[in-house]
C-alpha cells in the first residue's frame, strides 16, 4: 500500500450498509488509519486534496474496501446522494479485506 499519512482524514462510504460501519472502521484502523481521522462521508462536505476515501466495494454486498486518495476537487452542483463528491477526482491506491 502507498504510505498512509495518518494526519490526513479518511472519508468512509458505506453505500447504505450501516451494519458494516464497525467492521469497516476496524479494517481501516488495522491498516494504519487512526480512528479520530475516520469520518462518515456526507454529500454536502468533501475532503481536501491528499485526504483519503474508503469505499465498501462492491455494493450491495461488499467484501473489501477500496482506498482512494483525493487528487482534485472542482465546484459542482450537488447531485443526488453523491452530492458534492461528484466534483472529486481520486486515484485508487489499495484495497483491503472487509473484516
Amino acid at each position: 500500500m502507498a504510505e498512509i499519512d495518518a494526519q490526513k482524514d479518511v472519508y468512509l462510504f458505506l453505500h447504505g450498509r450501516m451494519d458494516l460501519k464497525e467492521k469497516a472502521t476496524n479494517s481501516l484502523t488495522a491498516k494504519g488509519f487512526t480512528i479520530d481521522k475516520v469520518t462518515m462521508a456526507l454529500p454536502n462536505k468533501v475532503g481536501n486534496v491528499g485526504d483519503y476515501m474508503a469505499m465498501l466495494w462492491m455494493p450491495p454486498n461488499p467484501d473489501h474496501i477500496k482506498i482512494q486518495q483525493i487528487t482534485k476537487i472542482v465546484e459542482v452542483e450537488p447531485e443526488g446522494v453523491i452530492g458534492l463528491w461528484k466534483g472529486v477526482s481520486k486515484d485508487d491506491i489499495d484495497t483491503i479485506p472487509l473484516g
